[in-house]
């Protein structure tokens, strides 16, 4: 069979533990037989990174804004634990973050529903669509622990040199500070891609934060949003027939738990973090959901939306075949795959890359499922495979 070939490269961002295994055995197995894979191929495993002090991340991002589309594993967020396993050289830092912060974007999650697997919130008749704020916050956070008593200040120094100076705490005794930061130009560029992106849907859109306790913040964030919306959005809204609206993120989650779904559910980068777990928990699975990286240039990353599995790992190393669910990074590369088709102009490499989501959820869907989601299948599961039999499962049907 002739493979379908690619114009231009994928930037491939390798990642850690069980996704990395999974993510050889989806090339070998589902990808390069059937097409000619052009990847411009980055080692981010967390040696690799700390032994290039991150160069090799930033280096996969130039290559992502270069490429205009890039594919990245799950990798590891370093902790002391982690620094103490891999003999490291220092804490390293989030390589999303790091990431997130070049391309200046959204994270975009969407739940993959399937027939036969019901999630734990009945209401819910279409996915909710996470759109994370990629900049800022905890992902770029200066930290300091105190020793002991002493006065804590938050200082700006201008450009022209004048200062602005706060008072955080008078400490009584030794303690942690964090400070945080973002850009009104970031924030203005989040609410441009989740308006777009839900015209593009057709679905609403919620933001909820904090302006309430937070009133600098938080309250930016919320004028900036609808400072875009009137000015930019509100006509195309109302032609489109759907809303926007703003809420404290506390009411945010309130609402969706009783709502049927079908949003665009705006949130800051760490509620999104969270809430996104939350929702693809909820579905199924957190190897359910897909997520992408859109920048205001058009760049697109498309990305696990889960951790490296680190305890299957642990059993994957003592031999054991595990049953870890691939779904999440199979949509990775069909998402990518899709999107480079698009701006190509090879239409049969966005239609494979659809086919071979049909093969995914076919096979589901047939009762040929992981451990994680047989758990809440209905009907109950046909067979409950390891990855390697369950990824065979796909390629028999594509």
């Amino acid at each position: 069979m002739a493979k379908i070939q690619m114009k231009n490269k994928i930037a491939e961002l390798d990642g850690d533990e069980m996704t990395r295994v999974l993510w050889q055995v989806i090339k070998e197995e589902l990808l390069e037989p059937y097409i000619d894979l052009q990847t411009e191929y980055y080692d981010l495993g967390l040696k690799n990174r700390d032994d290039s002090d991150d160069k090799v991340t930033y280096e996969a991002a130039a290559a992502i804004k270069r490429l205009g589309v890039g594919v990245k594993c799950a990798t590891i967020t370093s902790n002391a634990a982690r620094v103490e396993e891999y003999s490291l050289k220092r804490l390293t830092p989030s390589p999303n973050g790091i990431i997130r912060a070049e391309l200046d974007g959204t994270v975009f999650r969407t739940p993959i529903f399937v027939k036969n697997v019901q999630g734990t919130v009945s209401c819910w008749k279409k996915p909710i669509i996470l759109g994370r704020h990629a900049y800022g916050d905890v992902y770029k956070n200066c930290e300091i622990k105190t020793p002991g008593p002493g006065k804590a200040e938050l200082v700006f120094t201008g450009a022209d040199g004048t200062e602005i100076r706060k008072t955080i705490m008078d400490m009584k005794g030794a303690g942690i500070l964090q400070g945080i930061h973002n850009l009104d130009a970031s924030i203005e560029n989040f609410a441009r891609c989740c308006f777009t992106y839900a015209l593009d849907q057709n679905v609403p859109v919620w933001f909820g934060a904090k302006d309430t306790i937070s009133k600098t913040y938080d309250g930016t964030f919320k004028s900036l949003f609808q400072k875009i919306f009137d000015e930019e959005y509100k006509s195309k809204f109302a032609a489109a027939g759907i809303e926007y609206f703003y809420t404290l993120i506390d009411d945010a989650v309130a609402r969706v738990m009783k709502s049927e779904g079908g949003i665009l559910w705006a949130c800051k980068n760490y509620d999104g973090d969270v809430m996104s777990d939350m929702v693809a928990s909820a579905c199924g699975s957190l190897a359910m959901m897909t997520s992408v990286l859109v920048s205001p240039d058009g760049t697109y990353e498309y990305e696990a939306s889960h951790g490296t599995v680190q305890k299957h790992y642990y059993r994957y190393q003592k031999g054991e075949r595990t049953s870890t669910n691939p779904v999440a990074l199979i949509f990775a590369w069909t998402g990518a795959l899709a999107k480079r088709g698009e701006l190509d102009g090879t239409p049969e490499l966005s239609e494979f890359a659809r086919r071979l989501e049909r093969a995914t959820l076919g096979a589901i869907e047939d009762g040929y499922m992981t451990g994680d989601i047989a758990r809440i299948a209905h009907p109950a599961a046909k067979n409950v495979l390891d990855s390697w039999e369950f990824i065979a499962a796909i390629r028999e049907r594509l």
